[in-house]
Formats: C-alpha cells, structure tokens, sequence
C-alpha cells in the first residue's frame, strides 16, 4: 500500500480485506461449494492437525488472512497487527452472522423414587 494514502483508502482497504478473510474462511469451514468440493477436500483431512484446523473458524482465519496482509500494511512492523487484525475482524464477523443458539430448559424431573426411600 502506499504510504502516503488517506485513512479512508486505508479503511477501504482494511473492510476489504476483513470481509475477504471472511468469506475465505466460511467457505473453507462451513460450506460444502460448488459440486461440493470443498466438503470433500475437507472430509480427506481425517482428524489431524489439518482437519482439526478446518474445523476452526478461528484458527483458520489466522491463515487465511496472512496473504491479505500486504493489501492492508504499509510497513512491515504493520504487518503482525494487520493479520491479527483481519484475522479478528472475521472471526467477528462469523459471531455476528451465525444463527442463535436456542436454550432449552427440561421440567424438572419427578422425584418418585424419593418417595419410596422415606420409612411409613
């Protein structure tokens, strides 16, 4: 990136690159794509350290966003804060677009049995 752009091209640049970030992630986490060979890349990973990474929204998002990196810094002291950053941003963004979890609460449960341990 130029040094000399305006922090509005920087934003820009940073909401790119944190939506791309996303949106890589969810596709390699999440969906099946198209003719499902994504799905099927990610069932050949079994459960190693690379199948449990494509299982991790958030791990994989740190991988993801490292070659988005130099679309956003300027500098390269910049560059470790950018991919936190964008790594970050979609794992946010993944919060905020998941479905909510519904919370279901049981009926207690009958108590019977203690009846029968009380003496006449």
């Amino acid at each position: 990136m130029n040094a000399n752009s305006t922090p509005q091209e920087r934003a820009l640049r940073f909401s790119l690159a944190a939506l791309a970030a996303w949106r890589i992630t969810h596709l390699l986490a999440a969906e099946d794509g198209p003719g499902a060979v994504v799905a099927r890349a990610r069932g050949r990973l079994g459960s190693g350290f690379a199948g449990q990474l494509a299982d991790c929204f958030g791990c994989l998002s740190m991988w993801v966003a490292v070659p988005l990196v130099p679309f956003v810094a300027r500098r390269p002291a910049e560059a470790p804060l950018c991919w936190l950053g964008l790594s970050g941003a979609a794992f946010l963004l993944e919060r905020l677009t998941q479905e909510p979890e519904a919370v279901v609460t049981l009926p207690p449960a009958d108590d019977d049995d203690d009846a029968d341990d009380e003496e006449p």
